[in-house]
């Protein structure tokens, strides 16, 4: 799977560890990721690609996104039955 803006990644080290995050572009050899909470899509993480996880879901970048509605989607992702 090769990895795009509006993916859905999993954090496997650091304060994040265990959360998803949307990648909101690259940096180098790194990656910038956001979740709308901690990290604001105007200030988002830059982190290592060893350090992340792909998943299989993905964010529509070309439409709005708000801090809101990635936290909301993120959230329904992670429990997906509540």
């Amino acid at each position: 799977m090769e990895l795009k803006k509006g993916q859905i990644v999993k954090s496997l080290k650091g304060h994040d560890k265990g959360n998803l995050l949307m990648v909101a572009g690259f940096d180098e050899k790194r990656v910038l990721l956001c979740d709308g909470k901690e990290r604001k899509l105007n200030k988002p993480k830059s982190k290592s690609l060893k350090h992340i996880e792909l998943t299989s879901y993905e964010i529509d970048t070309e439409t709005a996104v708000t801090d809101r509605k990635l936290r909301k989607t993120l959230n329904k992702i992670a429990n997906p039955g509540g």
